[in-house]
Order: C-alpha cells, then sequence, then structure tokens
C-alpha cells in the first residue's frame, strides 16, 4: 500500500530530497547548517529566494536529519499559505507548541513558517517576543519569497541565507537521475527546453517534465513548448519577422491572431517570448530602450485585465515606431 502511495505522488514530492547530503544546490548553505547540527547550535533561520530553489527541501531534509520518524509530529510545526497565520494563530497554535516541553523527547523542537511573506505585520510583531522567550525550547524557521515582507525585527532575531535560482549544471544530474527512474524518452533539445523555461525552478522543472509525459509520452523541445503554451523558437523568430518587415498593418494582425487561434497561445506568453528575442537584435540601443519600453506599457496594460486584441495592435504599432526609427537613423 505504501508503494502504491509513493507510486502515485508528483514527481516533486516524490523525488524531494530526504536528506542534507541530497540537495543538489548552495553547497555553503548546506555546509554552515550541517555544522550547526553537530555543534547542536542551530540558530533561529530565515530562508528566502525565489519560488523552487530548495528552500523548503532543506528545512525539512534538516529536521528529518534532528529527528527520528517517531519523534516528527511532536517535534516540528509546520505552517504553510494554506493555513491562517494571524494574530489568532501565532497568539494561540505557535505559542502552545513552543511553551510545551515533550517529556520523552530531549534537544529544541522546530517550527516552520512556509510563505511567512503572507502573515500580516500584527502576527509578525507578535511572534518576534515568542521567538525570543522560548528559544531554550523552540527554533523557527522562517520561509519567504520576499526579504522586504517580513519585518525588520524577526530578520535581526534570525540567520539569513539567500536561495538564489539554480543555474542549469545544477539542475541537470537532478533531471536526469528523474529521467532514469522514471524510464523516460527525453531529447536533448528537451532537457534544454525544459530548462531554459525554468528560470532555475526545480519545482517548475519537474512538474513540466511530468506533465509533458503524461500527455505526449516523448518530451521533445516541441512538446514542451506546446504543453505549457510558450510559443515555439521557430514561431518566435517568424513573429518577429512580421513585425518588422510586413508591410500592410491588417495582414501582419490577421497572421498573429491565426497563431494565437490555432496554437492557442496567450499575447504575454508571446510579449515574453519576443522581448528575449529583441534583446539579441542588432538595433540601435535607444530604438531598443524605447521598444522595450512599450512592450512593458502593453504587458502592464494586459495583466490589468485590457483587451488582448487593442494590445496586440498596439504590439505591431510599436514595432512599426521602432522601425521607422532605425530607418530614420540610417538616413
Amino acid at each position: 500500500m505504501v508503494l502504491e502511495n509513493v507510486a502515485s505522488l508528483p514527481w516533486v514530492e516524490k523525488y524531494r530530497p530526504a536528506k542534507l547530503n541530497d540537495l543538489i544546490s548552495h553547497e555553503e548553505i548546506i555546509s554552515t547548517i550541517n555544522k550547526f547540527i553537530s555543534h547542536d547550535q542551530l540558530p533561529h533561520l530565515l530562508f528566502y529566494g525565489p519560488p523552487g530553489t530548495g528552500k523548503t527541501s532543506t528545512i525539512l531534509a534538516c529536521a528529518k536529519q534532528l529527528y527520528t520518524p517517531a519523534q516528527f509530529p511532536s517535534m516540528v510545526l509546520e505552517l504553510n499559505a494554506s493555513d491562517d497565520r494571524g494574530i489568532g494563530i501565532v497568539r494561540g497554535q505557535v505559542l502552545n507548541f513552543a511553551s510545551t516541553r515533550t517529556i520523552f523527547s530531549g534537544g529544541f523542537k522546530l517550527i516552520i513558517l512556509d510563505e511567512a511573506d503572507a502573515m500580516t505585520n500584527d502576527a509578525q510583531n507578535a511572534l518576534r517576543r515568542i521567538i525570543e522567550k522560548y528559544t531554550d525550547n523552540v527554533r523557527f524557521c522562517i520561509i519567504c519569497n520576499y526579504l522586504s515582507k517580513i519585518i525588520p525585527a524577526l530578520q535581526s532575531r534570525c540567520t539569513r541565507f539567500r536561495f538564489a535560482p539554480l543555474a542549469s549544471e545544477q539542475i541537470l544530474p537532478r533531471l536526469n537521475h528523474v529521467i532514469q527512474e522514471e524510464d523516460l524518452i527525453v531529447s536533448e533539445a528537451g532537457k534544454k527546453a525544459l530548462i531554459d523555461l525554468s528560470g532555475g525552478d526545480m519545482r517548475k522543472v519537474l512538474n513540466v517534465l511530468q506533465s509533458t509525459w503524461m500527455a505526449f509520452k516523448d518530451v521533445s523541445e516541441d512538446n514542451v513548448y506546446s504543453c505549457v503554451g510558450h510559443p515555439l523558437k521557430k514561431e518566435v523568430e517568424n513573429i518577429v519577422y512580421w513585425l518588422l518587415n510586413d508591410e500592410n498593418f491588417k495582414d501582419t494582425y490577421q497572421k498573429l491572431n491565426q497563431m494565437k487561434i490555432n496554437k492557442g497561445l496567450a499575447l504575454e506568453d508571446i510579449l515574453t517570448q519576443v522581448h528575449l528575442y529583441v534583446q539579441r537584435m542588432q538595433l540601435p540601443s535607444p530604438v531598443i530602450c524605447k521598444l522595450i519600453i512599450r512592450m512593458a506599457n502593453i504587458e502592464e496594460r494586459l495583466s490589468q485585465g485590457c483587451s488582448e486584441k487593442i494590445q496586440l495592435s498596439a504590439l505591431i504599432a510599436a514595432f512599426r515606431i521602432a522601425r521607422n526609427e532605425v530607418s530614420v537613423d540610417d538616413d
């Protein structure tokens, strides 16, 4: 029964590292935490950085190293973003857990506050006194994406570690391990597409890998891009070519709109890929700067719920203006 449960888990959970030494990156952070544990001097911790960079995996591996499976439920309290973590929970559940000692287990308890940047300021202020008062009994690990959303009083009470986005050479060995364990058919171009789309997020790599495999049973570059709804590289090249070279505004609009409908693409995804392509183009710097600013304005308007049809017209117009500016400079 246990094996069936493991087999049905999402790959992100199925291959989550169980020990600190299994983690694929941030060697300095892992070695520092290992020293804290070996000397029995673990401080309060504050992990921050982008999603999918190993923050939660690190502290869970740390907890499994500190406690036996039998001790784990009574020694570790984990609160996530899905839990209510207002001032009432801090003064109730967190305070009760921190203030009580276990009779048969020595050492300190561990409280993990995941996605702590969603906590209210009142809750964070209530927490700082609990951290000071019960340090001999409990250690806190605060995890967040944005350090600026954690009040300075909490930051000063913790040892801070920044988890940077993972490099491709750090993601690849773990990706190859999952591919081998699951016996998948994955091309080299497919692996590169997974890593490029992830932006250093290991969780996203494994989620997209699993989704693509379930959908196509073959993880190629085209299948990866199709699965996440991103335009292919060839399609991005075609889009930029039409934007820069087509003379007729109406024809350009119809081509782009037809591609959006046929491929099921969102204009926001097209903008993201075109933006990356534009940065590699050999155009005068002032022209590129103005073009990117116009594209940023279009993206902002899309995020506010403006019509995609109108913003598609604005994108075509932005490239028309850029093309005219280039021709004026040449003259």
